[in-house]
């Protein structure tokens, strides 16, 4: 730390370094990494038999990442298999800067091809680890719509699994959209390819599902779609992805995470888009049953209201009302009756009660002689019945009661009883 804080004081505006020396710091620092062992895919192979020294491209699996690469070309003629575009390597050297023209590479001494059971063993070990984060979790599994607007389709140009997506599809379902996205399908650009076309797809609210198709091919050629980065972009996306790569033994680290895994593109095309015939098969199979249901109804309706028919009730209406008022006629008739005696019996009473009245009310007693007594008051108030002499003092007005009459008289004197 104190080296480097000594040059960078040591360069200033008043005292600025030259190229040469900034390239020999620079070539200083870079080749105080030593020898290390770096793994990619070559991208460009540049060689020749005749030359001593032969140029390659190493480029990262992921990310848009490259290094220049020089080694001998006795080197790459005494490798076991001769090296291409595309292939996955492990090079040991030493990173190198070249101070003439101010270029990074690595010196390359071991060039080491990266075998297919490595490669499962690295696809597997990702596998174990994505499966304990939970991203193969059925759970957070998204569902495919029943009838998607439009697809996004990310798959190679003029591939054969492009050609069957479409046209399995349109055959099934001939209004349905699309949205390709051509990418790379394998290689080092592939990663990041497929990884933008998927960004740019789940963007995009007209898309409804996401398929990403690529026919068959070598462990190797397949890799890209057991990537880490791949699958964490699908993990995050918020539209469903099918995965739709290779043929039914292959198996990339994509079929966990995806929504849905299909055996081939053409299994994708049919479990995303429904069929068509078979859809109008189904309506005109409900519209059978529908058809069969209300004729059914409609029939027990008819036998229901003809056992009502054929009942006495409603063969003549007038039957029950024609029993009621004959009952009702016959209760009358009782009524009358027991009214009528009821009737009898309390006149009886009645008169007897009249002729007991008769025999002990007042009017009887005047009858045999008697007579009832009443004074007028002066002050015109009714008349009192007189029960002693201190009522009628002389001059008083006296109306005497007797059986057929009353008679009008004066108090002419009153005398104390013996």
């Amino acid at each position: 730390m104190a080296a480097t804080n000594s040059a960078q004081q040591a360069s200033s505006a008043e005292a600025p370094w030259g190229v040469a020396k900034l390239n020999r710091s620079v070539k200083g620092w870079i080749e105080k990494l030593g020898w290390l062992w770096v793994e990619g895919q070559l991208t460009q192979v540049n060689m020749k038999p005749t030359w001593k020294l032969s140029y390659l491209t190493l480029r990262d699996t992921q990310e848009q990442v490259s290094v220049q690469v020089t080694t001998s070309t006795a080197l790459l003629n005494s490798l076991p298999a001769p090296v291409k575009d595309g292939d996955r390597v492990i090079i040991y050297g030493k990173p190198a800067f070249y101070e003439g023209r101010g270029s990074f590479s690595m010196w390359v001494t071991e060039i080491r091809h990266v075998g297919e059971g490595e490669l499962l063993a690295r696809i597997e070990r990702l596998r174990t680890q994505l499966a304990g984060e939970g991203l193969f979790d059925p759970a957070r599994k998204k569902p495919l719509p029943y009838l998607p607007r439009t697809i996004g389709l990310i798959t190679g140009k003029g591939s054969a699994a492009e050609r069957d997506v479409l046209s399995v599809a349109q055959k099934r379902w001939p209004a349905v959209q699309f949205s390709v996205r051509n990418t790379a399908v394998q290689g080092p650009n592939a990663v990041p390819e497929v990884i933008a076309a998927l960004e740019a797809l789940d963007a995009d609210p007209a898309i409804d599902v996401i398929i990403i198709a690529r026919g068959g091919g070598s462990v190797e050629d397949l890799l890209p779609f057991s990537e880490e980065a791949l699958q964490r972009a699908v993990a995050n996306a918020s539209t469903p992805v099918v995965s739709a790569i290779g043929h039914e033994p292959d198996n990339p680290v994509l079929d966990n995470v995806a929504d849905l895994r299909a055996a081939t593109p053409t299994d994708a095309a049919k479990r995303v888009v429904p069929d068509v015939a078979q859809e109008y098969a189904l309506v005109a199979e409900a519209r059978s049953r529908m058809n069969g249901a209300l004729r059914g109804w409609v029939q027990r309706e008819r036998t229901t209201i003809d056992s009502l028919r054929s009942r006495p009730v409603l063969a003549n209406p007038l039957t029950a009302i024609n029993q009621r008022r004959e009952e009702i006629e016959r209760a009358c008739s009782l009524i009358r009756r027991d009214v009528s005696y009821l009737l009898k019996q309390e006149t009886a009473a009645v008169r007897s009660l009249r002729a007991q009245v008769s025999a002990l009310g007042p009017s009887a007693t005047l009858a045999r002689g008697y007579a009832v007594v009443q004074v007028l008051p002066r002050d015109g108030s009714g008349p009192d019945v007189v029960t002693s002499i201190e009522q009628t003092p002389p001059g008083s007005q006296l109306r005497i009661r007797v059986g057929d009459g009353s008679i009008t008289a004066a108090s002419m004197g009153t005398q104390q009883a013996d």
